[in-house]
């Protein structure tokens, strides 16, 4: 709180943030995150609130409002469904939202917010008068900032506890690795309930004094008009988004001339994705990567250091290990599972030490030591990846979505990259399906470019023709309208593999099925 504070009021005229209904100076941002501040602690019990508002000036205004008034933020993720939306009220202990009236819908409106739950309106708040100034508290930066809940593609949603020292430093260390200033310009509609969103498009900007311009709603016309008027020199957004902006009727080169740093996270970026955006939009995206779990960047590729296909060199006081099966670390250009250390890695997660104990590992970094010597307590990600001799991360899978054909570990991206290329197919996503004889099988699922017509034949024999081996090309491959994603652009292949082409034709129905 206190570096964005000190940031601010350092210029206190300068416009911080533009959205789609107005403008705030830093100043107006400050004086209104006071006026909240007054009303969380008139309303509010719980050591947590709820904040769920779209993208725009409300939700930094609501952040550093909870902030000074000494209490955690649980960014509430809107596009869950409303059963999960629920359950994380009621898991985080929430007795106050801040929100909007346009947001009521995700949660059923009012009358139906779990009981003990009230609301502050920001539209209905006067924000009159000079409330009385009362300087945030200083924290020690173990205590709770904010509790960042997943998307739940597995179950429940869980909580992730992050500290004020895990947020400050993930901010800090990326302005600094990236080199950004207050004589940038942000723009972005990634939602600030994802961790992307609130420390690149929310934190960032406050910390160095950059403005921001936010838009609520994806719609690539929008977005490059933004662009031509403002002239942002970052750009933040997923592949997906990239992908639309791409393949827009109107994409013109010279509404994106101005961003220097078109950074692109979440998920991973395919390379027909990128040439297209390098070859319609001017823009050569910068990758980076990390998870709610790492505040959440971890690694970032900028301009002076950047490799295709690399997600970039670990910020400062980010540690990663590529690990074996044992958990001990690998040389370099050997692949394994990547593991992160530092002071961004979360608290652990809320009232979930099961978890906590399944993803935290102590790693020897004495040769042959079990722990005994030196070590160094670290985040499993689950991700597979390899560092090349010069530092830079590569992500080569997810251990989860392995495929094991005839003993054979497959990672479905190598399918999906070759997929991607061609001119037809917009996005695709392999899944693994049981077999007899192999043990697994991949099956593709294939989202078309605008216009282009289904050819199954035709694009296995792409496939075939690119050298893929003959065991991983996929033994069917579908047509979907849309791919099934979360808000940020990721594929959920847990509903694929749900989906109704995969299951077995003599499946018995659930009970009391017509």
């Amino acid at each position: 709180m206190w570096p964005i504070l000190r940031g601010l009021l350092s210029h206190p005229r300068r416009t911080i943030i533009t959205d789609d209904k107005r403008s705030y100076r830093a100043i107006e941002l400050l004086v209104g995150a006071l006026h909240v501040a007054e009303q969380v602690k008139r309303d509010t019990a719980s050591p947590r609130v709820g904040v769920m508002l779209p993208t725009s000036g409300a939700f930094p205004l609501a952040l550093l409002g909870t902030w000074w008034a000494d209490k955690a933020v649980v960014p509430l993720n809107y596009l869950m469904s409303r059963d999960d939306l629920h359950f994380v009220i009621r898991d985080a202990d929430i007795d106050t939202v801040i929100t909007v009236d346009p947001m009521l819908e995700f949660i059923g409106g009012e009358d139906h917010l779990p009981d003990h739950t009230h609301l502050i309106r920001l539209d209905h708040m006067p924000f009159t008068g000079v409330p009385e100034l009362r300087w945030p508290p200083i924290h020690d930066g173990t205590d709770l900032a904010a509790l960042l809940y997943t998307s739940g593609t597995s179950g429940r949603p869980k909580g992730v506890k992050l500290t004020h020292q895990n947020i400050t430093t993930n901010v800090r260390d990326s302005v600094h690795h990236a080199g950004v200033t207050g004589t940038h310009g942000f723009l972005g509609v990634l939602p600030n309930f994802h961790a992307f969103g609130l420390t690149v498009l929310t934190l960032m900007p406050l910390f160095t004094g950059s403005h921001a311009v936010y838009t609520a709603r994806f719609a690539p016309k929008k977005l490059a008009k933004l662009a031509r008027e403002h002239k942002p020199t970052i750009f933040v957004a997923v592949p997906s988004m990239f992908a639309a902006l791409a393949a827009s009727k109107d994409a013109d080169p010279a509404d994106w001339e101005s961003v220097s740093l078109a950074i692109s996270g979440a998920e991973p970026l395919p390379d027909a994705i990128y040439e297209k955006c390098k070859d319609k939009l001017g823009l050569e995206i910068l990758e980076g990567y990390g998870l709610t779990e790492t505040s959440p960047v971890a690694t970032w590729s900028t301009p002076a250091e950047n490799k295709r296909h690399s997600v970039g060199k670990p910020l400062p006081h980010v540690q990663a290990y590529i690990l074996d099966e044992k958990g001990h670390p690998l040389p370099p250009e050997q692949e394994g599972e990547i593991a992160l250390a530092g002071p961004s890695i979360m608290d652990g997660y809320w009232f979930r030490p099961d978890l906590t104990e399944q993803v935290m590992i102590d790693i020897p970094l004495t040769p042959g030591d079990t722990y005994g010597g030196v070590h160094v307590n670290a985040f499993k990600t689950g991700d597979l990846g390899k560092i090349d001799r010069d530092g830079f991360l590569y992500i080569t899978g997810r251990i989860k979505d392995l495929l094991i054909i005839a003993g054979e570990n497959v990672s479905p991206r190598e399918i999906e990259e070759e997929l991607n290329k061609h001119p037809h197919v917009h996005a695709s996503a392999v899944v693994g399906v049981p077999d007899e004889s192999r043990g697994e099988v991949p099956v593709a699922f294939v989202e078309l470019e605008e216009s282009a017509e289904f050819d199954e034949a035709h694009l296995i024999k792409h496939l075939r023709e690119a050298g893929l081996p003959a065991f991983k090309v996929p033994k069917t491959i579908h047509h979907l309208d849309a791919l099934p994603r979360n808000p940020t652009g990721k594929i959920l292949r847990r509903e694929l593999r749900e989906h109704p082409a995969l299951q077995p034709a003599d499946k018995p129905e659930p009970a009391g099925a017509a």
